[in-house]
């Protein structure tokens, strides 16, 4: 396939990953240029799979579960050469140049479905069973674009990965419920006396905020638990670009959990985002 072609898809991925809010970075200065084109093609693969999952509104059930299996079909065709459009030629050149395997990806679009087909978590253990696949994966993809793929620091980068998602949860609580989803464990609204109703009313209540104060305690935690992972890829050459990304995402998902306990855990009327002084003082640690 000729460069021209790549280089477009790649050029067509970034501005799918530039038109987007993410708490973190999705690919910063800090990542070494040649490698930010294989960050974008797979966030493009992941963003397109997650629109087709969040269109309840125009489609259903079955036709989203459709196009997630016809979007699968496309990666395992990926895998074989055959390409369909600028996502996957980008996809593809990515998978050849950092030996990426089917897994991670699939397991992506395994999330997806489940956004679709589930819409209630009874206990923690349960949201966590479901960041396996919708996080964790995406830090694992980054180890591998950097040439690393060592079982230390993939759990490490899943403590991060799931930590991240956790706290889009809690910070997209209201956003989710007009989907139809609720992420906050049942078990735990139930223990802070919080239910449905009240989650669709927008009650901010000394339950409602003691129960996020409950969820943000244990997700940082787990940011605690995975900032391991900033240290050891200090000590590595070749990744210390990867870990000035990482001191980024970090301080980016912490400083979203700060900002809910800063505005009282009024999720509903304030929804918590990183602004131009919060991304400044991400970049004053690198210094």
């Amino acid at each position: 396939m000729n460069n021209s072609l790549i280089n477009s898809s790649f050029k067509y991925c970034k501005e799918i990953a530039r038109s987007h809010y993410e708490n973190f970075p999705v690919a910063s200065f800090f990542i070494p240029k040649e490698k930010r084109n294989y960050i974008y093609s797979i966030y493009a693969f992941a963003r397109a799979a997650d629109d087709y999952a969040d269109e309840p509104g125009i489609r259903s059930k079955e036709d989203r579960l459709n196009l997630l299996d016809e979007w699968n079909q496309k990666l395992i065709n990926c895998y074989n050469g055959k390409l369909y459009d600028p996502i996957f030629i980008a996809l593809n050149k990515t998978i050849t140049d950092c030996n990426i395997p089917v897994e991670p990806l699939e397991n992506l679009l395994k999330a997806f479905k489940q956004d679709v087909i589930k819409n209630r978590y009874e206990n923690f253990d349960e949201v966590l069973a479901y960041c396996v696949n919708s996080a964790n994966p995406i830090g694992r993809l980054m180890l591998m674009i950097f040439g690393y793929n060592n079982e230390r620091m993939n759990r490490l980068s899943d403590k991060i990965c799931t930590a991240l998602q956790l706290t889009n949860f809690w910070q997209d609580a209201a956003v989710d419920l007009e989907k139809d989803r609720i992420y906050l464990p049942q078990d735990d609204m139930k223990r802070f006396g919080y239910s449905e109703d009240d989650l669709r009313g927008k009650t901010l209540n000394n339950n409602f905020k003691q129960l996020l104060q409950f969820e943000i305690e244990k997700t940082q935690i787990l940011f605690d638990e995975g900032k391991e992972l900033i240290e050891i890829t200090k000590t590595h050459n070749d990744l210390k670009k990867l870990s000035q990304q990482l001191v980024l995402t970090w301080y980016g998902g912490t400083g979203i959990l700060n900002k809910i306990k800063e505005n009282n855990y009024d999720i509903f009327n304030n929804r918590p985002k990183l602004k131009f002084f919060d991304k400044l003082n991400l970049l004053a640690k690198l210094i």
